[in-house]
């Protein structure tokens, strides 16, 4: 599903940044019986509902004559949210210094299942995080890791 990603991606970029946005992220899944095509996107003032449809418009056509995705699908598109999910190199690096939720597949040799804390540095190996109420870094191999989410304050 990664390479539909992929593709879908390099397909709609410029397509999406003409109309003045980022294409922050494709996502392509299955949940139960039914396929879901997710494009999130974003601009600094933020998106809304007509942003999505102007997007949504741009881009239908051009999936249908790509022809990519040979099941039949649900198209999504949408912001990224406030609590975001980091899933690329460049949504790590734009995070550096924020605080973020790690959830690991399993649980690890100190019995836990998630960390929250600091965004200090990634490499492609790991992502180390400041857990500042214990006062320390600690390093997550990024193949433990199931999801990477910004944390927001309320």
């Amino acid at each position: 599903m990664a390479n539909i990603e992929e593709k879908v991606e390099k397909l709609l970029q410029p397509i999406i940044e003409k109309n003045g946005y980022e294409l922050y992220d494709v996502e392509y899944t299955k949940e139960g019986k039914n396929f879901f095509l997710r494009i999130f996107i974003d601009k600094p003032e933020g998106i809304d509902l007509n942003d999505c449809e102007k997007v949504n418009d741009a881009i239908t056509d051009i999936l249908d004559e790509a022809n990519y995705i040979k099941e039949q699908y649900f198209l999504e598109v949408s912001s990224p949210g406030i609590e975001r999910i980091l899933r690329k190199d460049k949504h790590l690096e734009q995070n550096i210094g924020n605080e973020v939720l790690i959830k690991l597949f399993k649980k690890d040799d100190k019995g836990k299942k998630e960390y929250q804390g600091i965004l200090k540095k990634h490499t492609s190996e790991k992502i180390i995080v400041e857990i500042e109420t214990e006062e320390i870094e600690i390093e997550i191999e990024r193949k433990n890791i199931s999801q990477i989410k910004t944390v927001y304050n309320w």
